[in-house]
């Protein structure tokens, strides 16, 4: 911890002079002037020609560490408080008594029982419920992207595709990946389960989250890795999907990046109507339900039937792109390009 040490300097001191050992470089021990205050006049008694207290000036050298600052900017606040209480005759251990009211933890009353209201768990419950399902649909997403470009690259999709026909493959690879997906979510779901069993919190989750949790992880992971497989057979490498993946990347990471706004107030109209937008909406109606209040059941199944519809387009695309996309090979197309290979497929 540093020393600070604090020298009276006299009242009629030249103040330039003072201020002149701040440009000054420390010492090797690390002793030297860190600052300079000058109180105003006023700061521990009133002027009686001009009301309210004053402040004071805080001189610092080059550099200096911003907790240092602090510290010394705090001790000097309860210095001057401490002294103008004094002046005006006060008992300051009494003022703060008499101002002072400690904040309680307030009691969760449920069905179950009582007990203590944990704000902290209430506020990262929606972003980990999030975070489970973002990781799950991603992380299976994406593997499945990387491996239909390998195949296409390697020519081994040829192979493949001289025993079962294109949608044949594609839904192979995405019912197959999908299970890899439901292990990840499983698992650390799990893992959080144990947790709050652990912590004795058990009981504040709903269990119907955890249907929810499986119902709108499968619309969502049906959705993106259609349209991942679409992306994976249309380009020649990685590098090329980079392009195409970054609309879909950046649209999914909206409720992750707003997660907070929707959970504070998640009948607001803008979490409602996000909550009705595909791919987005599985996102941000599970952060709705995890919220403090959730959204009534039409619109969870309102969702829920949007998000089927959504499953089903984005078959469709992603099932046309693959048909032809699979065995070209050339110049990687563009956004356009998919879609004209879908009207023309």
């Amino acid at each position: 911890m540093p020393q600070i040490t604090i020298v009276d300097l006299p009242l009629g001191a030249d103040l330039d002079a003072e201020k002149k050992p701040l440009t000054a470089a420390l010492l090797q021990d690390g002793k030297g002037r860190l600052a300079v205050v000058v109180l105003h006049p006023n700061a521990i008694a009133p002027d009686l020609a001009k009301p309210g207290f004053g402040n004071f000036d805080l001189f610092v050298r080059a550099k200096l560490d911003d907790r240092l600052e602090s510290e010394i900017q705090d001790a000097l606040k309860n210095a001057i408080v401490e002294a103008r209480v004094r002046t005006a005759g006060f008992d300051r251990a009494q003022i703060e008594s008499l101002t002072k009211v400690g904040r309680i933890r307030s009691i969760t009353v449920t069905a179950e029982g009582e007990q203590k209201t944990n704000e902290a768990f209430n506020l990262l419950l929606p972003a980990g419920f999030m975070l489970l399902m973002l990781v799950s649909v991603m992380s299976s997403g994406q593997y499945l992207m990387t491996t239909v470009i390998e195949e296409k690259s390697s020519r081994v999709v040829e192979v493949l595709l001289s025993a079962v026909s294109p949608m044949q493959l594609m839904t192979g690879k995405i019912l197959g990946q999908m299970g890899v997906g439901l292990v990840i979510l499983l698992l650390y779901a799990g893992l959080g389960l144990s947790a709050l069993l652990s912590f004795a919190l058990a009981g504040l989750v709903d269990p119907k989250l955890f249907v929810f949790l499986i119902v709108f992880f499968l619309i969502a992971y049906f959705v993106v890795a259609s349209l991942m497989a679409g992306i994976g057979a249309a380009v020649n490498e990685m590098r090329e999907a980079q392009t195409l993946m970054t609309p879909l990347m950046v649209m999914i990471m909206i409720p992750w990046m707003l997660w907070m706004p929707i959970t504070r107030n998640p009948n607001s109209m803008f979490s409602t109507v996000i909550s009705f937008v595909p791919p987005i909406n599985s996102f941000a109606m599970l952060l709705r339900l995890t919220s403090t209040s959730p959204p009534p059941l039409w619109q969870v199944l309102a969702s829920m039937a949007i998000g089927i519809l959504s499953v089903w387009g984005a078959l469709w695309f992603a099932t046309k792109v693959f048909r032809i996309g699979l065995l070209m090979f050339g110049k990687p197309p563009n956004l356009a390009t998919l879609i004209r290979w879908a009207r023309m497929a």
